[in-house]
């Protein structure tokens, strides 16, 4: 791999999709918009191995051939995303069975079983034929294993698969039995193969499986989908140890799969964003929740990015998506740049006329003639050769992080505790919070170091380890200042409940105790009112909240409704060198936005600059020099006060005092 930086830009293009004669058109368009990468084959299995055990790679090797004479280069897709139907008609246990016990068919994609051997058997072969390939080709600079990995399965093959795992965690059945929990409901297990996977049934209002079985079961999936793809890392780095190998996420929002053990053999994370699609036919775009993904895509690895695919046009299949509007592509773009991309790559060139995908529509439209979308693309390209340097490898510095665990991802989807209260949409609540003041944050582990920031938010920890726990002390007693939040503490490893009160293992720390817990009506709301002069007024609260004894910590606010009135409702505790502060409510946008700023003002962050709804503004460092990236979420024009004078890198002028930003605009400013 390359030691020095490089911005890659470019898009997914499928040559198997369209006549050979169109690709030398294809790849002279690609370099007019300043494209030096493209992503092939990610679905083209049954095109390189029409058959069993016969191979064709010709093709591939004419349209590598064909891009390179354009300066393009190329990212492999190991196909396994995408079987063949000859392989999949071999056997019907190849196929993934929901959780709800019916099992996929042959026609969408990702129907297969991570766990059947016989699938890895192909796997592996399919891997090393085009490893062995194009190991000598100079173009090919990098691979990606699958696409978007993650869908469970419950299959007897799987079945078996999580009884061995769960044997060599426990050991012993009388110790599984035990962390479980299993005498209720006279659950115990004498034998390893009595152990269900927890499916569910299409029934209303059925009770889920054992916490301790459910929880196990979803790592046990995440862990098998790692080491699926270890065996495709495996084959490439014993071929290509000089290429990068990554794997395309889908964001924060995803939560089948613990992404921090996905990345962890991973050169770098890419991921794939798409700000409208189907799902969600709405007027206005949320940029708080790609901006979230990205600084957690960031985090997984604590390094930049690539995104694979960047969403070019109307995203659908059944449905068109919202279309979206003369300059979106460009903002969403620099968005993913502004978050630590180095590397945009759209999905896709050009949209499909045949298959499912038909209506998610790429730079160009079906008919392949360059157009509005093209257009704006080459906007970027010719921006970027300007830029791109000066980009590639600039480091994102944010001194507040946000610690989310995947073990507590998995433990409320077994048990959400409450209708309204949602750990994802919770997180992303408390991070709109700091952007909408425009503090950067990032998203780490509660097995990541914590030195260097100033502040670590601990939102609903609910699984809480003794590891975890020592860390969090450790950080506050040197300084740092921690906050935590409702169902901290709640559930030890096992998904058991801890006997002891909450917080649990941080209640010394916190110097508070939790009387009682509550959970509030679906229908009726409670108020929070604040002590603090930098918290003036009542602010709303719903779902979960606690009802706080302190031990010497300083309460701060108070419930001001229903039976626990007048009860603290949070509360400050100096901690050695450091600060420990609960906040016992769940609340609405205007009360994380109130409390980011509070918190900023307790550690000394500033906003990097101030600017109306809609402006977000974040930065990255290339070594010392400073990069502001500022973009207008609004189809209005805007201004905004600059703090000092900047030279803008998109068009070399030199700006201060009140500047106006076009609808999406975007300025990249430097001091």
């Amino acid at each position: 791999m390359s030691s020095s930086p490089k911005f890659y830009f470019g898009a997914d293009y499928y040559p198997e999709h369209w006549p050979e004669e169109r690709w030398s058109e294809d790849a002279w368009l690609m370099k007019e918009a300043g494209f030096n990468i493209v992503r092939l084959a990610e679905f083209a299995w049954a095109r390189m191995e029409p058959c069993e055990g016969q191979f064709d790679f010709d093709w591939l090797d004419r349209a590598i051939g064909v891009l390179s004479t354009q300066g393009i280069q190329i990212v492999l897709g190991t196909p396994t995303a995408s079987p063949p139907p000859w392989l999949m008609a071999k056997s019907p246990d190849l196929f993934l069975v929901e959780a709800n016990g019916v099992r996929r068919t042959y026609g969408l994609r990702r129907e297969y079983c991570p766990s059947h051997p016989l699938y890895r058997q192909h796997t592996e072969r399919i891997v090393t034929a085009m490893a062995q390939r194009f190991k000598d080709n100079p173009s090919v600079i990098g691979w990606q294993i699958d696409n978007e990995l993650g869908d469970r399965c419950y299959c007897d093959t799987c079945r078996a698969e999580f009884q061995n795992w769960l044997r060599k965690k426990y050991q012993t059945l009388d110790n599984l039995n035990l962390r479980w929990g299993t005498i209720f409901w006279g659950h115990t297990y004498s034998d390893w193969s009595q152990i269900p996977v927890p499916l569910t049934t299409a029934l209303p209002n059925t009770p889920s499986h054992n916490p301790g079985l459910a929880l196990d079961y979803r790592r046990f999936m995440s862990d098998t989908y790692c080491a699926y793809q270890k065996q495709q890392i495996d084959i490439l780095r014993q071929h290509y140890p000089q290429h990068f190998i990554t794997h395309n996420l889908m964001g924060f929002g995803y939560g089948q799969l613990n992404y921090f053990d996905l990345a962890a053999n991973l050169d770098h994370v890419s991921w794939d964003i798409y700000p409208r699609h189907q799902w969600e036919m709405k007027a206005e775009v949320d940029p708080a929740r790609a901006a979230l993904s990205g600084d957690s895509m960031r985090g997984l690895k604590k390094q930049n990015y690539w995104v694979m695919e960047q969403q070019s046009g109307g995203g659908g299949w059944e449905n068109l998506a919202v279309t979206p509007k003369p300059g979106e592509l460009r903002l969403w773009t620099y968005q993913s740049i502004a978050h630590g991309a180095d590397a945009v790559v759209y999905f896709r060139w050009r949209s499909a006329r045949y298959g499912t995908e038909q209506y998610w529509l790429g730079i160009l439209d079906h008919h392949g003639i360059p157009g509005r979308r093209y257009t704006e693309v080459l906007r970027v390209g010719k921006e970027l050769q300007k830029i791109a340097n000066l980009i590639a490898g600039s480091q994102i510095k944010p001194q507040i992080a946000i610690m989310q665990s995947y073990d507590t991802r998995f433990a409320f989807q077994v048990q959400p505790n409450n209708p309204r209260f949602g750990y994802e949409n919770y997180i992303q609540d408390i991070y709109r919070g700091f952007y909408n003041n425009n503090i950067p944050v990032d998203i780490i582990s509660e097995d990541d170091p914590l030195l260097g920031y100033r502040v670590v938010i601990v939102p609903a920890m609910y699984i809480l380890s003794d590891k975890t726990a020592v860390n969090l002390e450790k950080y506050a007693s040197a300084g740092g200042i921690v906050v935590f939040t409702p169902r901290t503490g709640v559930k030890d490893d096992f998904n058991a409940v801890i006997n002891m009160k909450l917080p649990g293992l941080v209640t010394s720390m916190c110097g508070i105790e939790i009387e009682e817990c509550i959970s509030m009506p679906v229908d009726r709301d409670n108020q929070v009112r604040f002590t603090l002069p930098e918290l003036e007024g009542c602010f709303p609260t719903h779902a979960l909240a606690d009802v706080i004894e302190s031990k010497g910590a300083e309460v701060v606010a108070h419930h001001t409704q229903d039976f626990y009135s007048k009860k603290p409702a949070a509360t400050i505790h100096l901690f050695k060198k450091g600060r420990v502060i609960y906040i016992g409510v769940m609340g609405e946008s205007a009360f994380y936005d109130a409390v980011a700023r509070w918190i900023s003002g307790l550690a000394g962050i500033e906003s990097l600059l101030s600017t109306p709804a809609g402006i977000e503004v974040t930065e990255r460092w290339q070594g010392e020099q400073r990069l502001l990236f500022v973009l207008n979420h609004r189809e209005q024009s805007q201004n905004i006060q600059l703090d000092s004078t900047y030279t803008s890198l998109l068009d070399d002028q030199t700006l201060s005092g009140e500047v106006q930003i076009e609808s999406f605009g975007v300025l990249i400013l430097t001091p």
